[in-house]
């Protein structure tokens, strides 16, 4: 039935099932920084005599250090969900204590607001700009 609010047994269910993958999306994230270290320590040991060459490969670096720092933010959000998680407060708003509805908790599994909250939150942010 569409509306009918889920049993408790279902909603552990989903969230167990965010759990997993979560932690598998942890664990490819760390596995993709520490490759691309490695690369990066491998390149930089390279004697580039061009100017240019040497350039790029600072451009190229400075582009990877950015992407590994939205990374870094997001293992750090996956870890701040698993923890929720096994205290037992994950799927719930940390402004209004409402339940976040499982269907936003699938779609975005590192929330920690409903989703009337967060876009209170992001009007508010708009506003200060």
């Amino acid at each position: 039935m569409a509306g009918k609010a889920p049993t408790k047994k279902t909603k552990q269910k989903t969230i167990e099932l965010i759990k997993q993958d979560l932690l598998k999306k942890k664990e490819m994230l760390l596995a993709a920084t520490n490759e691309t270290i490695s690369q990066q320590l491998g390149a930089q040991k390279e004697n580039l005599p061009e100017l240019g060459d040497q350039a790029s490969m600072e451009r190229d670096y400075d582009f990877l250090l950015r992407l590994k720092g939205r990374e870094k933010k997001l293992i750090t959000k996956i870890e701040q969900a698993l923890e929720r998680i096994q205290k037992g407060t994950y799927g719930i708003c940390e402004d209004c204590e409402q339940d976040i509805g499982l269907k936003r908790l699938q779609a975005r599994p590192v929330t920690a607001m409903c989703i009337e909250c967060k876009t209170e939150q992001e009007e508010k942010e708009k506003m200060m700009k």
